[in-house]
């Protein structure tokens, strides 16, 4: 029999954002390949997260998708639900409020984040500021890049994790990096979110170094740090057409408030109509207009099909909320064609 190492990560129940937890169990196999089934619940002290009263502190951690962790030895990720002990989701559970998880949903965040050495972002000075921002997006060089090693290895951890990633590169704030998830499937698309998080924290912690997922994380003339979504439906991806995509963009304009109250805390922070953005208060969509809150990228404006990019995200949003927010506001799209 081999010992192997699962990390049971789940969602605490801290406000406005939930925060990753883990801990570690060791179960003996004779040989294990990611069978979810063998993976049996798991309870926890939920008044330790927020998440129960200490009278009655036990919660349960229900396995829903296994990833082999690269980085340990017979060891794999596990993502799961925080569950009620009857069996019920608990109300901190918000990957069960995506209802639809049909593969015809695609989505691709753009995970911005700050690596922070100590109180400021790396690559700041002690004191002062930096050169004006302008030679920090996808630059290179020792003056305009802080962190890439990092970020290397991050990327190749994700990829030996099998998440799909699709990019990397440097962002317009001195020390603010970017990276690409895809996925088909909302609750897919959204697990790997949070396990690439997951193992950007576990790295960061060999540097001493911490990530800020604030959507202003330096005041003044600096870009905010946003999660864009990218999202399309078979629909969309097949049959196309202008009205469909115009009806879309109008549907989630009706639902403007909706989507940002789930979109991340402090979002009106990063979404002042400045630096490439929409203001807070305003909804508006245009072709390849990064300051529209949904940019109709130009192989819409080519041959009427593809996706679009919601611009609103905050960075620090939960995934689970903006995938289900958007799914719901698909279905009240009418236009003759299912989205």
């Amino acid at each position: 029999m081999t010992a192997f190492k699962f990390e049971y990560i789940w969602l605490d129940g801290y406000n406005p954002e939930p925060n990753l937890r883990s801990k570690t169990k060791v179960l003996h196999f004779e040989e294990y390949n990611g069978e979810l089934s063998k993976l049996p619940d798991w309870s926890f002290d939920g008044s330790s997260t927020q998440q129960a009263e200490g009278h009655s502190s036990d919660c349960v951690l229900k396995p829903v998708r296994v990833y082999n962790d690269p980085t340990r030895i017979n060891a794999f990720l596990v993502i799961t639900e925080v569950m009620n002990i009857d069996g019920t989701p608990h109300s901190s559970n918000t990957r069960s409020l995506i209802k639809d998880d049909s593969d015809d949903f695609w989505f691709g965040f753009e995970q911005e984040y700050t690596m922070m050495d100590g109180t400021r972002p790396m690559g700041f000075p002690k004191q002062g500021f930096p050169a004006p921002q302008g030679m920090y997006y996808c630059s290179v060089g020792n003056k305009n890049v802080a962190g890439r090693a990092i970020v290397e290895e991050h990327l190749d951890i994700c990829l030996e994790t099998d998440l799909s990633i699709t990019g990397i590169n440097a962002e317009v704030l001195l020390g603010q990096w970017e990276y690409q998830c895809f996925g088909k499937s909302a609750k897919k698309a959204a697990d790997d979110l949070w396990i690439s998080r997951y193992l950007l924290y576990r790295l960061t912690e060999e540097y001493g170094l911490s990530v800020e997922l604030h959507p202003k994380p330096v005041q003044g003339d600096w870009n905010g740090s946003g999660m864009h979504v990218n999202f399309s439906t078979k629909a969309m991806r097949e049959v196309g057409g202008e009205d469909m995509f115009k009806n879309i963009c109008e549907a989630f304009g009706k639902h403007h408030k909706e989507h940002i109250a789930v979109y991340g805390s402090n979002n009106d922070m990063r979404l002042t109509g400045l630096h490439e953005t929409q203001n807070i208060e305003t909804f508006s969509y245009g072709y390849s207009d990064r300051g529209a809150s949904i940019r109709i990228p130009v192989c819409v404006q080519n041959t009427g099909k593809g996706y679009l990019e919601d611009r609103r995200p905050a960075s620090n949003a939960d995934p689970y909320k903006v995938v289900s927010r958007m799914l719901d506001t698909l279905k009240t799209v009418s236009n003759g064609v299912k989205v």
